[in-house]
């Protein structure tokens, strides 16, 4: 029996979502599932994970080895980074990153959860909502995820138990009260026999609602993009140094928020400048308007001084331009932050120098409870105050996830050591 799937990429859109829980829950077995039950697994794949469980001397196919990306972990039966995996219907293309569980791989989690439009938190229905559950939903909640699905697996093990179901949904709705998530969906469903993954199965009648891969193809993540705050960081000042586009200047980027149209006023930032919007161009030629998540080349009427890192936005509706600022920060580095020296701090195209002024308060992960530390170590968050050399033009994330993050930067070494939320004051 072939597997193997002919892709067209002629699709609707694409959704990005990460899979979370606890240790074994599953979730390298929900993603071969709704791989291998929407087909789109090749051939020569689906015999080397046969083999594979074969070797291990068991029976059947283990799903999980389709994200277990190298041997060595294949070996040790765990996953220990974050795996990708791209996939398509004819509805939709999808990117899966599943995550580790482990609270040692916090900054795993926080990279993958960063662009995703969707988490899938797995909790074992044996064992309801533990700690880890909670530290996931709490991680989904601070990195602004649209959309929340609590996948309640290995309902074979109990039985299907409606009562079971319904038990874990109230534990989990109890504590999501206290976070900023909102459009949350509880599934059941058995990602090793398949129940409730991309078909319904047998044993879970009493559920009326979809299945994971109808929610996944259907859920509507138009709304995820700020459609209302125009933001355009210039990435690259376009001047063609050609007889016929000698006065050419144009302003390359990608719009991050918000939209624009030929004759709209524009505000350069950080000087505070206006003009209005001559052209808009795009690799097919001029168009009228362009939205997020475009990338364009944009003309203005006036000669304004504009250079990569400064920011349009739409007259009249301006973000703040700060060379200090608030922010919760996922400190991803084995090395531990320093106070006493300078760090770069990149948001969006803007590349600046900057310490970090003070430390709030660190967060601990599992309980949620603030403790007073002097310093921040690999995976920590903590909510810090930071000074740049010169102003970021910025909104707060919990406004707009595009322009409302940052990365911070090791000069020396050029590594990535944090990220960061940009929150109030």
């Amino acid at each position: 029996m072939s597997a193997i799937k002919k892709i067209s990429f002629d699709q609707t859109g694409l959704l990005r979502f990460i899979t979370a829980g606890s240790v074994d829950d599953g979730k390298s077995t929900l993603i071969g599932r709704l791989l291998h039950d929407s087909k789109s697994i090749f051939e020569d794949q689906l015999t080397s994970i046969t083999n594979t469980t074969r070797k291990r001397g068991s029976e059947g196919v283990d799903l999980s080895l389709l994200t277990d990306g190298l041997q060595a972990e294949r070996e040790q039966g765990i996953t220990i980074d974050v795996a990708y995996r791209y996939f398509a219907t004819p509805k939709r293309k999808f990117i899966i990153a599943d995550t580790p569980g482990h609270e040692q791989y916090t900054r795993n989690m926080v990279t993958g959860a960063s662009t995703a439009n969707l988490a899938i938190i797995l909790i074992d229905a044996r064992k309801g909502v533990l700690t880890q559950s909670r530290r996931h939903a709490y991680l989904a909640s601070l990195v602004g995820i649209p959309h929340l699905v609590v996948a309640i697996n290995k309902m074979d093990l109990v039985d299907y138990s409606q009562s079971v179901f319904e038990r874990i949904c109230k534990d989990f709705a109890a504590f999501a009260e206290n976070l900023n998530l909102h459009n949350i969906t509880y599934i059941p469903m058995s990602a090793l026999n398949g129940d409730m993954v991309v078909e319904r199965g047998d044993h879970l009648d009493w559920y009326e609602n979809s299945t994971l891969m109808d929610l996944l193809e259907n859920v509507s993540i138009e709304d995820d993009i700020n459609r209302k705050d125009f933001r355009f960081p210039v990435q690259w000042v376009c001047r063609p140094q050609t007889k016929e586009l000698h006065d050419f200047r144009g302003y390359m980027g990608r719009i991050e928020s918000g939209s624009i149209r030929v004759g709209d006023n524009v505000t350069l930032l950080p000087s505070g400048l206006t003009s209005r919007i001559k052209e808009i161009l795009r690799y097919e030629g001029p168009i009228n308007q362009a939205n997020a998540p475009q990338s364009i080349t944009l003309t203005i009427e006036d000669h304004l001084d504009i250079s990569r890192g400064d920011m349009l936005v739409k007259t009249g509706d301006t973000p703040q331009a700060s060379k200090a600022f608030d922010a919760m920060l996922c400190w991803l580095s084995e090395q531990p932050l320093d106070p006493s020296r300078k760090y770069l701090i990149k948001h969006t195209t803007h590349t600046v120098k900057a310490v970090i002024s003070r430390i709030d308060y660190r967060v601990d992960v599992n309980t949620l409870d603030h403790e007073t530390v002097s310093t921040l170590n690999m995976n920590d968050i903590a909510h810090v105050g930071l000074k740049v050399q010169l102003p970021v033009v910025c909104d707060e994330y919990a406004r707009n996830r595009a322009t409302g993050c940052f990365i911070v930067i090791d000069e020396s070494s050029n590594n990535t050591v944090a990220a960061g939320m940009i929150s109030p004051s």
